[in-house]
């Protein structure tokens, strides 16, 4: 059988698609995460790598990281890529297994990116209906809870909720369902992947502002328009 490493975002989207590899006896042997090591936390999310351990643990798959500095240019977020994949290619990896669903020039990014070190791109949520998808994953048990949003499609409200079906109700509608174009990130905490749940407390909320990037080729995850700058905001989740 092959050797998949699923590359883990703590989030619902990672959660749902590890379930399905798992179901398809897709191989996965290794989580692998994006870790801001300026302040030991997931990148993008924000949630603390305690946390991100601990989620791993409760899955039952040893976790490894890629660490980035705070602030990574592209060609600091592809050398570390390169460099950790290599030696996951060395430990007899072949495949990445991603969960991503829309976005077509992130999907061609990681497959070319992945193909010069030899690696087979899976994508087991591909083109699948997010609202579909995040009915499904409430049926099945899944528990998540908002940990970023985007200021300017969100509102401070939002972080900090669970995802249940009144969420889902409650987002406006140019909003997608599992916020594929960025507009939240979450923290899966129980599910049917879980060995048990992730205890953790609520912390504070924070909203933090970042300039974009002046290129879009200087963009490490999701390709979107340049805007002046960006708001988020962050719900800080403490380990129990």
């Amino acid at each position: 059988m092959y050797k998949s490493y699923f590359n883990w975002s703590g989030g619902k989207d990672s959660a749902l698609a590890l379930h399905y590899s798992i179901q398809n006896k897709a191989g996965v042997q290794k989580l692998l995460t994006n870790v801001n090591a300026a302040h030991n936390r997931i990148s993008m999310h924000g949630v603390r790598r305690s946390l991100l351990e601990a989620q791993a643990k409760a899955i039952g798959l040893p976790l490894d990281t890629i660490e980035l500095p705070e602030q990574p240019s592209m060609k600091d977020y592809e050398n570390a890529v390169v460099e950790k994949l290599t030696t996951i290619k060395d430990e007899g990896f072949t495949s990445a297994v991603f969960g991503d669903i829309y976005l077509e020039d992130l999907k061609q990014y990681r497959e070319a990116q992945l193909a010069t070190i030899g690696f087979k791109a899976i994508f087991p949520l591909w083109k699948r209906n997010t609202t579909e998808l995040m009915h499904e994953f409430i049926d099945l048990g899944f528990k998540t809870i908002v940990v970023c949003t985007k200021a300017e499609v969100l509102d401070e409200s939002f972080a900090g909720r669970v995802i249940d079906r009144d969420f889902l109700k409650d987002i406006p509608a140019h909003v997608d369902p599992c916020g594929e174009n960025g507009e939240f990130h979450t923290f899966v905490y129980d599910g049917p992947i879980f060995q048990k749940p992730v205890e953790f407390t609520i912390g504070e909320k924070v909203f933090r502002e970042y300039i974009a990037p002046k290129d879009n080729k200087d963009q490490c995850f999701t390709p979107q328009p340049p805007v002046a700058n960006m708001g988020f905001w962050f719900c800080d989740l403490l380990p129990s």
